[in-house]
């Protein structure tokens, strides 16, 4: 039987455990995150458990702009019928909500020039309104820009003829950094509070966190994540290297409690991520939750999740406003998930933890020249959404030749602590890995039941350090400082996603190679940032032109600093078949409790069809992209590498629908109401190692 139309009672019983005033209209999905506490919550129940296996495809819209690795990671939002979006190459499009009928569609590089110019990855979009004025804000490469949401045409008053340069205001004399506006801005009245993706060597860009006027463009305030002198935090870094730092950045979105006018920040690490020997210290904001005033960016609180990060474990999506009921008290909190497997949970108004924090003591490093924290913050509870260590008893052993191809690889390695820091003889493994734990997709909560869930990826990595002095050449040095991240020191890339770079004077010229570094493509950034002289030089050793010989380091223009010891490329533990190191499952799906922190249920996320038809079922998969959660008693995420979108009760975890989509769909759904009709709707744009898709589909029940 359908469960009855939501009802008067109901909403009373919802909005009495919320705290806010506003009344949220489950008709829209205004929000990155949906409802504007980021809740990733719908109270429509047209859509039950008994009925959600008749949904059907009610309409598909093809962008037609996908080329090779491209992705969408776009959560769109739909606003009074109008759906809005981006595509693979950041066009901003409206639809008809209901038929999936495009409105209009703006292709940012009309005003940005240079068609084939690379401008990153793009998470959504924001919508503000003031009388009849409408305007849709998005990020570009290093531009924010402003459209109008009726016309798509670009609003010319809005900073630059339409867009405002993220590399300007940076509290630096420079304005050539690598910058990316991936996750969308929030709103609060009338400004525009966005962070920014940065490179992640010593070449990066300052995060600080800032706030735009949404008619003008022009700055209102912002705020230092690495701290300036007399500056709150300012101790926490070497004195001597502070100005050249950068990182601790927001790459990851935020969320507004609009009652109070607090945005809250969650940071990445600062630079270099794997070795902090310029940085000695605990770098505040790095690795923290910053709870800032909407209105002037002053701290309000802080809370930081990892001291002097070496493991790149930054807070990875933007947290969630939560109300819970504890020892028969409501409290307003707020929750954020992290790479390494916890939950963090604070009263919204004075940042006190929910459950204690712990301090606890931490492996130390004994690379030279580095100096980590003795103690690192342990959460009492929730309970951890997977497993925090990799031990002998999870190496891979589904099959004897893929258990000794992982045995092979460890031969040297350490493992065994989540806290590992990397080591100069020794490879380590890292666990949860680099993509975590919890990613950029967020969680859900439901105020109905107080139950929070969420997807992790449980994954090893590897992390291997080479001394810089070993490098033969100034080409050498200039590849480690720029590529050697992703595609390894040995230039073997992380494939299917990273390609190798070993035979690529088959496929450039220096011209043309050169043209690549300059404009970007796919998950490949633009290193247009970069003096001519230093491309040429990297040029000439990517095509085997580069002098031998030459003990000559090159140092980074943007620092005059370059790291002791670099990372050896993001390399996942693997068999030669693309396996992963660990015994299954490797996607997981966590319902917590947060009346008690404890789980609920956890069940597997995706299959590989080819270890199905072994036997081998409910091993998870990567995923990336995150759920959300119904008054109709459902969760639904897609996320994972099978290109499926699946639903679960809510209560039990027990899988009750699953669809083949076109692509997988690497991001978050979204669940609107138009005329009546409940839609669930996904990007499916594939890449990470699957095949590229350029479709967003809908889905609802037959007429």
């Amino acid at each position: 039987m359908n469960r009855p139309p939501i009802t008067f009672l109901f909403f009373l019983a919802v909005f009495a455990c919320q705290s806010e005033k506003q009344k949220i209209d489950y008709r829209d999905w205004s929000h990155y995150g949906g409802p504007e506490d980021g809740s990733r919550y719908s109270a429509l129940t047209e859509i039950t458990r008994e009925n959600v296996n008749q949904l059907q495809v009610a309409w598909v819209y093809q962008t037609g702009d996908a080329t090779e690795r491209s992705q969408i990671q776009c959560q769109p939002i739909v606003k009074d019928g109008v759906l809005y979006g981006s595509t693979p190459r950041l066009n901003v499009f409206a639809l008809d909500a209901a038929s999936g009928e495009e409105l209009w569609r703006f292709d940012p590089f009309e005003i940005l020039g240079g068609e084939n110019s690379w401008a990153g990855t793009n998470r959504g979009v924001s919508y503000w309104e003031k009388g009849e004025e409408k305007r849709i804000l998005f990020g570009a490469g290093n531009w924010l820009m402003s459209v109008d949401a009726q016309t798509g045409k670009p609003n010319l008053d809005f900073g630059e003829g339409g867009k405002v340069d993220l590399r300007k205001n940076l509290a630096t004399d420079r304005e050539d950094f690598l910058i990316v506006a991936n996750a969308p801005g929030v709103v609060y009245e009338d400004f525009i509070i966005i962070g920014m993706r940065l490179s992640e060597g010593l070449d990066a860009a300052p995060g600080h966190i800032r706030a735009y006027n949404i008619q003008t463009g022009n700055l209102e305030w912002i705020f230092h994540t690495i701290p300036q002198e007399g500056e709150l935090g300012y101790e926490t870094w070497d004195p001597d290297y502070i100005q050249k730092m950068g990182g601790a950045n927001n790459w990851a979105g935020m969320v507004v409690d609009y009652q109070r006018g607090i945005v809250f920040v969650p940071t990445g690490s600062a630079t270099y991520d794997f070795w902090g020997g310029y940085r000695h210290g605990d770098n505040l904001f790095a690795n923290s939750l910053l709870a800032l005033d909407a209105k002037t960016g002053k701290r309000i609180w802080h809370f930081q999740g990892v001291h002097h990060d070496i493991w790149d474990r930054d807070f990875p999506s933007p947290p969630t406003l939560i109300r819970i009921q504890k020892e028969g008290k409501w409290i307003d909190a707020v929750a954020q998930p992290s790479k390494q497997g916890y939950t963090y949970v604070f009263d919204r108004e004075t940042g006190e933890p929910i459950w204690p924090i712990e301090e606890k003591e931490v492996s130390q490093s004994s690379l030279p020249g580095e100096l980590t924290s003795p103690t690192q913050p342990i959460p009492t509870l929730p309970e951890p959404f997977m497993k925090l260590t990799f031990e002998e008893k999870d190496i891979l052993n589904l099959k004897p030749e893929w258990e000794a191809a992982i045995r092979d690889q460890l031969q040297n390695a350490l493992y065994g602590d989540t806290w590992l820091p990397p080591n100069a003889e020794h490879p380590i493994v890292l666990f949860p890995g680099m993509d975590g734990g919890a990613e950029w997709g967020g969680a859900a909560f439901d105020p109905e039941t107080q139950t929070f869930f969420v997807n992790a990826n449980q994954i090893p990595w590897l992390i291997e350090m080479t001394p810089n002095a070993e490098f033969e050449n100034v080409g050498q040095s200039a590849y480690t400082n720029y590529c050697g991240n992703c595609h390894g020191l040995e230039r073997q890339g992380n494939l299917p996603a990273i390609p190798g770079l070993l035979d690529i004077a088959e496929k450039y010229t220096p011209d043309s190679l050169d043209l690549l570094l300059q404009k970007g493509r796919g998950a490949m950034p633009a290193f247009d940032y970069l003096a001519a002289e230093t491309r040429q030089v990297l040029v000439d050793y990517l095509l085997g032109k580069a002098t031998e010989g030459d003990k000559q380091e090159l140092e980074s223009e943007a620092t005059d600093l370059s790291p002791r010891y670099y990372m050896n490329g993001y390399k996942k533990l693997l068999t030669d078949g693309g396996l992963y190191g660990s015994n299954p499952p490797w996607g997981l799906l966590t319902a917590l409790d947060m009346k008690t922190g404890l789980k609920k249920w956890q069940v597997p996320l995706g299959e590989i069809d080819s270890l199905v038809a072994q036997g081998f079922k409910n091993t998870g998969t990567e995923n990336y992209g995150g759920p959300v959660v119904t008054a109709g008693g459902l969760l639904f995420i897609a996320a994972t590498k099978d290109e499926k979108i699946r639903a679960f009760d809510k209560e039990t975890g027990t899988l009750l629908w699953e669809a083949k989509l076109p692509a997988a769909g690497h991001a978050t759904p979204a669940v609107y109401e138009q005329n009546g009709k409940q839609y669930l709707v996904i990007a499916c744009g594939g890449g990470k190692g699957t095949k590229s898709g350029d479709a967003y589909v809908a889905f609802a029940l037959p007429d």
